[in-house]
C-alpha cells in the first residue's frame, strides 16, 4: 500500500448524508429496492455487505450487542451502515460493524446503508478509522492502534491525525506510547483492568521487567494512579542514582536539581558540573514520540 503524505480530502465531510432519509420504515427485510446512486440511502441486502478489512475494532461487548439486538428489534435501525460500492457488485463496510453485526444476529435481511464513493485503499482507510474514532467507544489500545495505522499505512504526521479526530498532538502522542508497553499490560488495558491513567505512568519506566512487576503490584493492591506516579519516580531514582557517579551524588544542590528536572520531563537526565560551574545537561529519550512528548512538554512551559 503506497503512502499519502497529506490528507485524502475527504474526512468526515464524505460520511455526512446529504440527501433527506425516505419516510418509510428502516426495519424491513424483504423486496427492497437497491441503491441507485452514489449518497443515496436505500435498503441494502446484509449477505451482499462484506466486513471492513480495516476495522480498528478487536473487542465487542457481547451485552451491549444484546442490548443493540433489543433496541432494534423494537425500533429498527435509525443509523444507516456506511459503504462503498465494490467491484464485483458487493458492498464493503466502512462504519457499522455492531450493527450488521446485531442484524445478522436477529435475522434481518435488508438494512438502510449510506453509499459513498471511495477509490482506494488508503482513503477507505482513513475514513473507518476516523469514523470509527469519532462515533465508537474503543478501549486506549484499540484508539492507539487506530492513530499508528493512520501515521504507518495512511502516510499522516501526528499533527494531521491530531486535526481529523479533534485531539491535540501530545494526546495523539502519548496513545501511540501505549504500544510499547508489554501484551499483558496491553490486554489489561483492553478489558478496562487498567486505566489510561495507570499506563501513561507505566509507559515512561524503559524497563519491561520493572513494568510488570509495578503492574502486579497494580492489580494485586489496587493502586490509583497517584500512588503508581510516585513509585515509578521512585524507580527512576532509584536507577539514576546506581549510574550517578559516587562524586557527583555528594553533590546534593546538583542532585536535588537533577531529580526536580526528571520529575518534570518524565524522563532520565544527567548534569555534569565542570569547575568554574560551567556543565552540561543530558536529556534521555527513548523513541521518536518520547522526543516529540518532550517537545510538547518544554513548548507548554511558559516563559
Amino acid at each position: 500500500m503506497s503512502k499519502v503524505k497529506h490528507g485524502l480530502g475527504k474526512g468526515l465531510s464524505a460520511l455526512i448524508r446529504t440527501s433527506p432519509m425516505p419516510e418509510r420504515p428502516l426495519l424491513r427485510e424483504e423486496n427492497a429496492p437497491e441503491v441507485k446512486r452514489d449518497g443515496h440511502i436505500d435498503h441494502l441486502e446484509v449477505s451482499r455487505i462484506r466486513p471492513n478489512p480495516f476495522q480498528p475494532r478487536a473487542d465487542f461487548d457481547q451485552q451491549a450487542l444484546d442490548e443493540l439486538k433489543a433496541s432494534i428489534r423494537q425500533k429498527g435501525i435509525i443509523q444507516p451502515v456506511t459503504v462503498r460500492r465494490g467491484r464485483d457488485g458487493a458492498y464493503e463496510l466502512i462504519s457499522g460493524e455492531r450493527r450488521i453485526r446485531a442484524a445478522n444476529e436477529i435475522g434481518l435481511k435488508t438494512i438502510p446503508a449510506y453509499v459513498i464513493d471511495i477509490k482506494t485503499d488508503e482513503e477507505m482507510l482513513e475514513l473507518a478509522l476516523i469514523e470509527n474514532l469519532q462515533r465508537e467507544h474503543l478501549n486506549p489500545i484499540e484508539i492507539a492502534i487506530s492513530y499508528q495505522r493512520l501515521t504507518h499505512d495512511v502516510g499522516l504526521s501526528a499533527e494531521d491525525v491530531a486535526q481529523k479526530v479533534s485531539k491535540d498532538r501530545t494526546t495523539v502522542v502519548n496513545f501511540l506510547r501505549l504500544l510499547k508497553l508489554p501484551e499483558r499490560i496491553q490486554l489489561a488495558l483492553r478489558k478496562s483492568e487498567l486505566t489510561m491513567g495507570h499506563a501513561r505512568a507505566l509507559v515512561s519506566i524503559t524497563d519491561e521487567h520493572a513494568q510488570l512487576r509495578l503492574f502486579d503490584r497494580i492489580v494485586k493492591k489496587g493502586l490509583n494512579v497517584r500512588q503508581v506516579e510516585k513509585l515509578v519516580r521512585d524507580v527512576a531514582n532509584k536507577t539514576d542514582r546506581k549510574t550517578i557517579p559516587s562524586s557527583r551524588r555528594r553533590d546534593s544542590a546538583v542532585g536535588s536539581i537533577e531529580e526536580r528536572i526528571q520529575q518534570i520531563l518524565g524522563t532520565r537526565v544527567r548534569i555534569n558540573v565542570q569547575d568554574g560551574g560551567k556543565g552540561e545537561m543530558t536529556v534521555e529519550f527513548y523513541s521518536s514520540d518520547d522526543l516529540e512528548r518532550l517537545f510538547d512538554l518544554l513548548l507548554s512551559i511558559k516563559p
